[in-house]
């Protein structure tokens, strides 16, 4: 009987908890509301264009014109959500009614931001692609690292090593040795740290910390006491977009999925293969049972330790590939601290994706779009200061991170240390 009323406590104590969090949403969403309709107000005959095509496809479509009134329609639906969410709001409709309110806001804001001008839309979409694919890789290195129990992160210092390491040996070598040495160096990050936490237990934290501090003063010193004198070692080749023949003449989806480069085509070929050996192989699950209960695998037969070694030195060499991104399919030179957190948000990604591989492709692909969003709207002369658009990214990683991901739950091993008995 004891036991039931304390279950009874906990349960209302869940009750009352999720009840407060789904009236401070709807407040939030009829803030949103008062936003869009005082603030991102467009001027009554004013409409906002988006094009759906480049000069250069195949297919042309004609652009879309998306009158002003469609704020008022947002800041209706917003307000709506809000009331609802405050009155009957709960469970999986807080963060549906967030993720609606969010999307409502962010289109508002593009008719604000465009009305009277002509904006590119499938440019920005093809553009957060592009940007999503180094924080999709680095949640993937994540996920890798976190299904056997290992907190990675150093994956910011992992993407750093591969984008200096794609820098300097592509440059002396070409782009192709260069890409494999930056997956090679990141395989060795992981694998020094599987031996910092696996071998010698040392803290998780503390050892990411400490690799992502060592490779920010190796390759900033570097960059600029050599770099700057030897610009030869600096300067590599890029590997440019390639078409797929008829699909990349679809409108829309086709400059934005089938017109870009290796490393766009390697994340989704490593995000499918990920998937599918997570959850689909017998190594995969003896990975996953790693991750959730080591003792009760390592009975079962299944070497704990070198689970650990294999997978942490697989994410290395994800993160590797990722960072060569930086250098090698973009602008072929490496700046200081250029990967500048990516790695750090690549681990929300894994976090809202909730440690699944698509998951954190499809939370990469929103931080991509507020990246390339404020890149955009900085060449449409809104008047918001450039220093606020650039803190875009990281303020769609905290609201995603706090209101939608709720309570996902990491591998219950996760972080642990492991003592074979």
């Amino acid at each position: 009987m004891t036991d039931m009323t304390a279950h009874e406590v906990r349960s209302e104590k869940l009750e009352g908890a999720a009840a407060r969090k789904a009236r401070v949403m709807g407040v939030i969403l009829i803030l949103l509301s008062l936003l869009v309709l005082f603030v991102l107000n467009v001027a009554p005959g004013e409409s906002a264009t988006f094009n759906l095509t480049t000069r250069r496809d195949a297919i042309q479509l004609p652009p879309l014109v998306v009158p002003g009134a469609f704020n008022m329609i947002a800041a209706a639906l917003l307000a709506f959500l809000g009331v609802r969410q405050f009155l009957r709001g709960g469970g999986r409709w807080t963060a549906l009614s967030l993720g609606l309110g969010l999307l409502l806001l962010v289109l508002a804001f593009l008719v604000w931001a465009t009305a009277g001008k002509s904006f590119n839309l499938t440019g920005m979409l093809q553009a957060t692609v592009v940007r999503a694919i180094p924080i999709a890789l680095g949640g993937l290195a994540g996920v890798l690292s976190e299904r056997v129990a290992v907190v990675n992160i150093a994956i910011e210092g992992m993407l750093l090593a591969g984008a200096f390491t794609g820098a300097l040996i592509g440059s002396l070598m070409g782009g192709w040795v260069g890409l494999v040495a930056a997956v090679i160096v990141g395989g060795f990050f992981g694998l020094l740290l599987a031996l910092l936490v696996v071998r010698f237990r040392m803290d998780q934290i503390i050892a990411g910390v400490v690799i992502n501090l060592f490779v920010l003063g190796v390759t900033s010193y570097v960059s600029s006491q050599v770099f700057s004198q030897y610009r030869s070692l600096n300067n590599a080749p890029v590997f440019r977009s390639w078409e797929i023949p008829i699909l990349s003449d679809i409108p829309v989806i086709g400059p934005m999925l089938f017109d870009q480069n290796i490393f766009v085509y390697g994340a989704f070929i490593l995000v499918a293969l990920s998937t599918y050996y997570l959850f689909h192989t017998k190594n995969g699950l003896r990975a996953r049972a790693v991750g959730e209960h080591p003792r009760a695998a390592d009975t079962l037969g299944i070497d704990v330790y070198r689970t650990r070694y294999v997978h942490v030195t697989l994410a290395g060499m994800v993160a590797g590939f990722g960072g060569a991104f930086f250098t090698l399919g973009s602008v072929g030179r490496f700046e200081e601290n250029m990967t500048n957190g990516r790695g750090y948000i690549g681990l929300a990604a894994m976090i809202f994706g909730r440690w699944h591989p698509v998951g954190a492709l499809s939370a990469a692909l929103v931080f991509g779009f507020a990246d390339s969003l404020q890149q955009k709207l900085a060449l449409l002369n809104t008047p918001i200061p450039s220093e606020f658009l650039a803190m875009a990214p990281y303020v769609a990683t905290i609201i995603v991170v706090a209101g939608l991901v709720g309570r996902a739950r990491p591998p219950a091993a996760n972080g642990k240390p492991y003592v074979k008995e």
